[in-house]
């Protein structure tokens, strides 16, 4: 009889190695952090309810959920605009999960687990918005997407979520985005491939940012 593990695995087990790629001898311009064991829960507003949904949210969350492309921090959340009258709530450590939203949002949504369904990958560096300029049409100059802000947009014909959040110490900004889980891969080696020319420092961490 085969034997069969239901452990949670990372869509990016197999392609992601850890250290430095592409160009050597200089600080790398771009990291690449792949973000494991998290949380991510889809709040679809139910037709006609979207006010209520607003209310449930503000409710639980304490802050406004985002009804525009942006991304929402809370004290131990992100709520991520991605469409209209939805949004993701990613988390950690199990505080907000189905069984957890459900009681609070289940009756003006409808709530969809997507957190073994997608991949996290953090962006960073100086070179990070060149980078991604070479695999998106979105402007992200940062007085055209500014810390907050959101888009569910394509990289390289492949569906994804897109935001930044806060920066890092030094000043350099953060990208973050979802893609599901059976594309990541190959984003991901299109990314190395985009980033090379700049060094990239390549990790995986349990923490959001």
């Amino acid at each position: 009889m085969a034997d069969f593990s239901w452990g949670s695995r990372s869509p990016l087990e197999h392609a992601l190695v850890a250290g430095a790629h592409g160009a050597r001898g200089t600080e790398a311009g771009v990291s690449l952090t792949e973000i494991r064991d998290f949380d991510l829960i889809q709040v679809m507003a139910r037709r006609g309810q979207a006010a209520e949904l607003a209310k449930a949210a503000k409710a639980r969350f304490g802050v406004a959920a985002p009804n525009a492309p942006k991304a929402v921090q809370t004290s131990d959340a992100i709520l991520i605009w991605s469409g209209p009258d939805q949004f993701f709530v990613l988390s950690k450590g199990g505080k907000h999960t189905m069984q957890t939203l459900a009681p609070a949002l289940s009756g003006p949504a409808s709530l969809s687990d997507q957190s073994h369904a997608r991949a996290l990958i953090n962006i960073a560096g100086s070179k990070a918005r060149i980078m991604l300029a070479k695999l998106s049409s979105i402007d992200l100059h940062p007085e055209v997407f500014p810390i907050g802000s959101a888009a569910a947009t394509s990289m390289d014909h492949t569906s994804v979520t897109l935001w930044r959040g806060d920066d890092r110490p030094d000043g350099q900004a953060v990208f973050s985005l979802l893609v599901f889980a059976t594309f990541a891969e190959s984003l991901w080696h299109t990314m190395l491939d985009a980033a090379a020319e700049y060094g990239v420092e390549i990790s995986h961490s349990e923490e959001l940012a």
